[in-house]
């Protein structure tokens, strides 16, 4: 551990790593700037002609304008709260890799390290916004970076989640269909953000509609700080949405992609547009981004990866379907996405995404929420509850929908994509906030509504299931003594599922009871396993206990 602190104490003294830490964007003027929020009511604040509040579905509605100094510093104060509560639950996660201060030290530095490029690849209107946001974090972390640094480094985090895919954070599907397709014959997108960062990470979410000083007003669906785009739409019917490809792990970060589908969101009208700016910016990790346009009622598949740039377009259909892996010929002999077909999760939800296309021709909002909340897998599968094979893995951050030709959205509200599905009309949202009117926005004729799946006692069991299986991984990690009757009532919560069976198996191989391992180990083998990996994993433990008894 001395040797590899060493190791990164001279990259950090040779790297630049100084110069990135004290790099600041332009800050002309900012000490003009009102940034004294006033409540107006109990989750109700404007500061100027911007505002944030709490829709009944607990969902904030953001709404912002003007330079990135001024946008920055609006979201900052009006959120500020929600701010504090979103860092401290992803610096919190620290927590589960780095025991020691010590430990969380070395991290720091070999993060300060590892982004000491990162502000070179970042817009400086995008460096204004989060300076600006950063002014009202808290300074709990400053051992590890001062607000704005870590603001930056936040940014690119998500792109780490996406390479470190051991993590398991991201596994999103997506979809777009138009002409015969769908029910008015226009284009229709949805798709789930399958990105998971703790239980709290997910608890605040914004619907913000931004109305910069330049290029398109346009709204995105996110989380308190985070100014980049996973799901948006901007007032000419351009969409973005992104997609994890499989990337190996990067050593150096470069533009995080959500800046990128940020920057195309604000700046792009048609599909060319999209392209020209996804192939002018350097990424540090592999993304599908699908754009969809309204003025060419069609959506293509934008692939970017560090060495490699390809596009994809649907031929003689009117049907896009996006998870995982890459479908451009810039890609066909690519190993570590040949890998990712082979090995991951994602072939086979794309293939129960077309089952289910299939099945619901003539789209609607309603039929693409149903859709995007199917827990089933391909040919109707009974999968259990929570497993990445199923299009509803049951820990998205969101599901979203949208109609780019009538500038429609519809954003689901908690958990996950099983609550209500809120609509917005993206002209008359902005037409009513630029008048001053910033009365809550959705509509609620279009309300989709929540799945009936969560007063089910199935969903009970669920939850439960989620809570007790990371108390069992603790006390397998603790080596302390479960009860049999606990074990039999966990797996009785998600008896599908076979990550069920295999905790109860890995307690058992802890314990040396092998030949209560190998049951378990067995039963997990007789449900549907995940990955090809996975399924190899479980063998190999089959023939170890037996080994050892």
């Amino acid at each position: 551990m001395r040797y590899l602190a060493f190791i990164f104490i001279v990259f950090l003294t040779s790297c630049g790593v100084k110069k990135s830490l004290e790099d600041r964007p332009d800050l002309t003027g900012i000490e003009l700037i009102d940034t004294v929020r006033v409540q107006q009511g109990e989750e109700y604040y404007r500061l100027g002609n911007n505002s944030l509040q709490k829709n009944q579905y607990g969902l904030w509605e953001l709404y912002v304008e003007g330079n990135p100094l001024e946008r920055g510093l609006a979201i900052g104060s009006l959120s500020q709260d929600l701010l504090k509560k979103q860092e401290k639950a992803f610096m919190g996660k620290l927590d589960d890799f780095v025991d020691s201060p010590q430990q969380k030290k070395f991290l720091s530095k070999v993060v300060k390290w590892y982004n000491r490029k990162m502000y070179l690849h970042i817009p400086e209107e995008y460096k204004q916004e989060i300076y600006g946001i950063s002014r009202f974090n808290s300074h709990d972390y400053d051992e590890f970076a001062k607000p704005y640094v870590l603001s930056l480094y936040l940014h690119g985090a998500h792109d780490i989640g996406h390479a470190l895919s051991d993590l398991m954070l991201v596994g999103c599907t997506s979809f777009a269909a138009w002409d015969e397709h769908t029910e008015n014959g226009q284009l229709l997108i949805g798709r789930n953000f399958d990105f998971y960062a703790g239980d709290t990470f997910n608890e605040e979410k914004i619907i913000e509609f931004f109305n910069p000083d330049s290029g398109y007003k346009f709204m995105m669906y996110s989380w308190p700080g985070f100014i980049g785009s996973v799901s948006g739409m901007n007032e000419h019917g351009l969409t973005v949405t992104i997609n994890a490809g499989k990337s190996k792990i990067p050593l150096i970060a470069k533009t995080p992609i959500s800046l990128v589908t940020r920057e195309i969101l604000q700046y792009a009208r048609t599909t060319e547009e999209a392209i020209a700016i996804a192939k002018k910016r350097e990424v540090f990790v592999s993304e599908s981004i699908m754009v969809g346009s309204a003025e060419e009622i069609k959506a293509i598949l934008i692939e970017v990866s560090p060495k490699n740039f390809g596009v994809y377009e649907v031929e003689n259909s009117s049907e896009l379907i996006c998870s995982n892996h890459f479908q451009s010929e810039a890609y066909a002999e690519d190993s570590r996405n040949q890998s990712a077909i082979k090995n991951s999760h994602t072939q086979q939800r794309y293939d129960r995404m077309k089952e289910l296309l299939a099945e619901n021709e003539q789209l609607n909002p309603e039929k693409a929420a149903a859709i995007l909340r199917d827990k089933k897998g391909v040919e109707d599968k009974t999968l259990g509850f929570g497993n990445e094979l199923a299009i509803n893995q049951l820990l998205a951050h969101h599901g979203i929908i949208f109609q780019p030709e009538e500038r429609k959205v519809w954003v689901s509200s908690s958990p996950y994509q099983l609550g209500a599905f809120v609509a917005y009309d993206l002209d008359e949202v902005f037409a009513e906030f630029e008048n001053g009117d910033h009365s809550l926005k959705s509509i609620d004729s279009l309300l989709i509504k929540k799945d009936p799946f969560l007063d089910s006692e199935a969903f009970k069991n669920y939850e439960l299931y989620r809570k007790e299986s990371r108390e069992i991984q603790h006390k397998i990690q603790q080596e302390e003594e479960i009860s049999e009757e606990k074990l039999v009532s966990f797996v009785a919560l998600n008896p599908d599922f076979w990550k069920a069976y295999y905790w109860v198996g890995e307690y058992y191989f802890q314990q040396k009871n092998y030949k209560k391992a190998i049951v378990y180990y067995k039963q997990a083998l007789r449900r549907e396993v995940t990955t090809l990996p996975d399924v190899e994993m479980l063998e190999k433990r089959i023939k170890k206990s037996y080994r050892k008894i």
